[in-house]
């Protein structure tokens, strides 16, 4: 028998328009931050331009690779999962995902950290590689770091609970649950 011992809802812990807002803020302060030291690192390259519609379809893709990220780990460990996919006003194809089986508080914490670690760390990486596109490689990296907010508070909380828990994928959120102890 399973207790749960903590539901995380960060939308209305926090409420949405705070969420967008601190999102908007850390991927700003991101892009501030890895800038400076990378083009000081790089000097007087060139950075190439290939105008700004490229770099408008590479961030319009990104929240959706943002979402294969997470599903990934998924993937990998081999967890079952429903897909959904859908246009946002017709124009906008998006898709959504859900758990169908309840994930280990390690397996959690991968989850969410993917997208950190498939794709802002490689951008990150390459910007030291290929001088030439770093701007372009920054601007990825600290777009997604700011998608990636609250897939990091979602970290805290994990970090936060028991160690043998299980982390149940709710409606809003997520169900952390640990077992209940017999006497």
């Amino acid at each position: 028998m399973m207790n749960c011992w903590k539901s995380v809802n960060i939308n209305k812990e926090f409420g949405l328009n705070r969420v967008y807002l601190m999102s908007f803020l850390t991927g700003l302060l991101s892009f501030l931050l890895l800038y400076l030291p990378l083009s000081m690192y790089h000097g007087t390259h060139d950075v190439k331009d290939h105008g700004f519609l490229p770099l408008l379809i590479i961030l319009f893709f990104l929240p959706s690779m943002h979402r294969l990220m997470h599903i990934l780990p998924l993937v990998l460990f081999y967890k079952r999962f429903k897909v959904k996919f859908k246009f946002k006003k017709r124009f906008i194809p998006t898709f959504s995902y859900q758990c169908m089986s309840k994930l280990s508080k390690r397996t959690s914490m991968i989850m969410a950290l993917a997208p950190t670690l498939f794709i802002t760390v490689p951008a990150l990486v390459t910007s030291m590689v290929f001088p030439n596109y770093f701007a372009y490689l920054v601007i990825f990296a600290a777009v997604n770091i700011g998608l990636s907010f609250s897939d990091f508070l979602y970290v805290h909380y994990f970090a936060k609970a028991p160690r043998e828990c299980i982390i149940e994928n709710a409606k809003e959120g997520f169900d952390i649950l640990i077992r209940q102890h017999e006497l």
